[in-house]
């Protein structure tokens, strides 16, 4: 029949849709894959630039001892002295440098590793649908070797499937396909924030916020501090301080103890506080 061959012409079986999913997980995959190394790369490059700044640093140490010990002048052995003292000072912050570092390499692998469970878990639940094949209309666009091409072929193709979807359709087959473009945008706002990856629940928290560890963080050098580790974001920071550094909980600073959530109630129940406290004196 006629209304047979043109129904046969435009469906896609649902196993050419697993394959198109399949093969935009891969390419997925690939882009997540291929920028990895890059970007550890330039981590790499920084802490051996850190290391060589360090080791100069202990060399003028070693010298400024050795001339300490030597000298007998006690004027000089002052200057020594702090010549030394400010010589730890300067390797204990390339030291807190490269562990924040080190730090962002693994968070960065583990944001990767997230991304690729999130989508092999979506191109799973896709495979477990049971819709009806749907009614398209794929474009022949000629046949090119480069990865490039390949990748805007797939993207084509999908964007005319979506355009002859019917509307009454609740659940349409769900098809991924970013654009490189877009595939870093969304890279870089994960990296940046844990919020829309799947967190592991047994992944330790951190900070006044009580989140995962992500972007930079800071440590609070008081040993018996019960957090530890602080996202810059949540103790308004901008930059790392020089010197030492403690948190709002180490320094009673209430204001900022109760993290950036706080709103105006809180606010307003600090005020009574003060009151009552003003009444009881």
């Amino acid at each position: 029949m006629p209304g047979n061959e043109d129904g046969g012409s435009k469906g896609l079986t649902p196993r050419v849709v697993d394959e198109l999913c399949a093969v935009t997980y891969v390419e997925d995959y690939l882009d997540c894959i291929e920028s990895l190394p890059d970007d550890l790369q330039r981590n790499v490059s920084q802490l051996r630039e850190i290391d060589a700044q360090f080791q100069e640093v202990m060399k003028e140490i070693e010298e400024s001892q050795e001339r300490y010990l030597n000298e007998s002048d006690p004027i000089v052995r002052r200057r020594k002295l702090i010549q030394i003292q400010r010589g730890l000072v300067k390797s204990q912050e390339l030291g807190d440098e490269k562990l924040q570092l080190v730090s962002a390499m693994v968070d960065m692998v583990e944001n990767r590793a997230r991304q690729l469970d999130e989508d092999q878990r979506n191109l799973d639940a896709g495979k477990d649908t049971d819709h009806p094949p749907e009614i398209i209309k794929p474009e022949q666009p000629p046949e090119r070797n480069n990865k490039r091409s390949r990748r805007q072929r797939s993207h084509e193709k999908r964007e005319a499937q979506d355009k002859d979807i019917p509307s009454d359709n609740p659940k349409p087959v769900k098809k991924k396909k970013r654009s490189k473009a877009k595939a870093e945008k969304q890279r870089e706002e994960r990296e940046s924030s844990p919020s829309e990856l799947a967190i592991d629940p047994n992944e330790p928290r951190y900070c006044l916020c009580n989140q995962v560890s992500y972007g930079e963080m800071i440590g609070c050098d008081n040993e018996e501090c019960e957090i530890e580790w602080f996202h810059f974001d949540c103790v308004g920071l901008h930059n790392k301080p020089k010197g030492k550094w403690y948190c709002p909980k180490c320094r009673g600073d209430k204001a900022t103890e109760r993290g950036p959530g706080i709103d105006k109630k809180s606010h307003g129940h600090d005020t009574d506080e003060k009151k009552k406290r003003g009444g009881n004196r």
